[in-house]
């Protein structure tokens, strides 16, 4: 495993703080991501259904995964994707945008900010209003 030494130095003052050694926490590590990511493994869940999942992500999967567009289009529209979960090409590239560039490409979609200028917000309310997935957090009147 590759880690840079500013990680490798985090890790081991993590560990220090929990009073754990540092393959506890690697260990920690791995079985979090790997339950983060269940949906993922899950090949029945596919489409829209994905997208909860990849917006609460969105900010390390740019960062740290190098995901391109047509690998996460294979991803979430995997070949057994019923038309009403299909996620469109244009979406999965607003994933992978970068913050900058996202107020613009919303803008552009003709979306407007409802209360908040936050740009992952708006596109968490846009993709939500899109695909009518159900926000957990949100309150009603809200969407």
């Amino acid at each position: 495993m590759r880690l840079e030494n500013t990680k490798r130095e985090q890790v081991q003052a993590l560990a220090t703080r929990l009073y754990v050694r540092e393959s506890d926490l690697y260990r920690f590590a791995v079985a979090y991501l790997i339950n983060k990511l269940e949906h993922i493994m899950d090949s029945t869940h596919v489409g829209s259904e994905l997208l909860p999942l990849l917006l609460e992500l969105r900010e390390e999967i740019n960062s740290h995964l190098n995901i391109k567009k047509h690998q996460l289009f294979k991803i979430v529209n995997s070949g057994h994707t019923p038309p009403d979960k299909f996620v469109a090409m244009a979406d999965i590239e607003l994933l992978l945008m970068p913050q900058h560039s996202l107020k613009q490409h919303l803008l552009k979609l003709g979306e407007r900010p409802k209360d908040s200028n936050d740009a992952d917000e708006w596109l968490k309310r846009y993709l939500y209003e899109k695909y009518d997935l159900n926000r957990p957090d949100a309150v009603p009147d809200q969407i």
